[in-house]
């Protein structure tokens, strides 16, 4: 009898191995496409490269490429720190949607009610049409981008661009600017009364555990933080870029992360837990211009369907020293994050983010 059940036991655990075995092949296979895709395609664009895979809440692939420092030639590892840039948008409309779900901003209200001293423009601005890019405000213009000036508050850095006419009529058309995410900032410190950077940290980067999310300081890099990098003029070399302050901008593009942290993110955009699904259904719906045209954007989110169909939020980031992409698929449920240690590093990522996505998708 103590045999017999010796051998139903073995039999049980050699279906669990096989069915494991069976399980982890499609995975192994997955993974080496897509390193193969990504040494071929995107690793060789910047001195340093960093990616992450995940679905159905699970981390399935995290790797490192190349140098972040290449004069020591210490390597890039999925606890590298990256310029994200723009990828810092979607994290801070997350934010806002935690204050809209509070009652503490009111999406369609005057901004005016929560920053009363900004310049009157002659027409209402709402934080659903800065968050939508329908505000009418400009984007950087000349060397803005490169800007190594420090301001000793977010309200102080709107000086930029405060004064500047608006370029249409609120809601008349779609027109990307950073600089009115750099306004959703000053609203959301009104309105959480207390500084945007705490504020994320407690409401999205802690429920989260995106520990290596943080602002980027106007100091050297931190420890666990890669090098800034550029092409030279003859853009044949990578060299070290020039310094620059990020604080001013935390909201539309100073953050450092990477894409571990990145994709935990997506996970949470994906399902009711963080945000309450009428808030993840606002993040995620094109808004439209006043004349009824979609704009593929929702709040903080680019809205659309890939060549083959799919459904994908996303949104591209890129900074001196940092370009970032993050992607989400909300049939299959498959997160992807890329890092890199230049500007314009991820130009050309779409296609393999695409056929990444495919790998795992399938069964």
């Amino acid at each position: 009898m103590i045999l017999n059940f010796f051998n139903r036991v073995r039999g049980v655990i050699a279906i669990a191995l096989l069915a494991a075995t069976v399980h982890a092949a499609p995975l192994t296979n997955a993974i080496a496409a897509a390193r193969a895709e990504v040494g071929q395609k995107l690793a060789t664009n910047a001195p340093g490269f960093s990616i992450a895979v995940g679905r159905e809440k699970k981390i399935l692939w995290a790797e490192g490429f190349g140098f972040a420092d290449v004069a020591r030639h210490k390597p890039v590892t999925p606890q590298t720190q990256f310029r994200i840039g723009s990828v810092s948008k979607p994290l801070t409309a997350a934010g806002l949607m935690r204050l809209v779900e509070l009652d503490k901003i009111d999406l369609d209200a005057d901004i005016h009610k929560y920053v009363p001293d900004f310049p009157d423009k002659g027409a209402v601005i709402t934080t659903r049409e800065l968050a939508g890019h329908l505000a009418g405000f400009r984007h950087y213009r000349g060397t803005e981008a490169y800007a190594n000036t420090h301001y000793n508050s977010l309200r102080a850095g709107l000086k930029i661009f405060e004064d500047d006419p608006l370029l249409f009529k609120p809601g008349e058309k779609f027109s990307y600017s950073s600089y009115g995410f750099n306004l959703i900032s000053v609203v959301m410190e009104s309105a959480a009364r207390e500084k945007y950077a705490d504020w994320m940290r407690q409401a999205v980067f802690e429920p989260l555990q995106m520990t290596n999310t943080v602002p980027d300081p106007a100091t050297p890099e931190p420890p666990g933080c890669t090098c800034f990098y550029e092409l030279d003029a003859s853009k044949t070399h990578f060299v070290i870029a020039p310094p620059v302050d990020n604080g001013f901008k935390l909201a539309s593009g100073g953050y450092l992360s990477t894409p571990k942290d990145l994709v935990r993110f997506g996970f949470a955009m994906l399902h009711a837990g963080l945000l309450k699904q009428a808030s993840l259904d606002t993040l995620f719906t094109s808004q439209k211009t006043a004349g009824g045209q979609s704009t593929g954007y929702g709040i903080g989110w680019s809205i659309r369907h890939d060549l083959q169909g799919h459904r994908v939020w996303s949104h591209n980031g890129g900074a001196i020293g940092g370009s970032a992409v993050l992607a989400i698929y909300p049939d299959s449920g498959v997160v992807i994050a890329m890092t890199a240690n230049s500007m314009g590093g991820l130009d050309q990522a779409g296609n393999s983010i695409r056929l990444i996505a495919d790998e795992f998708t399938a069964p």
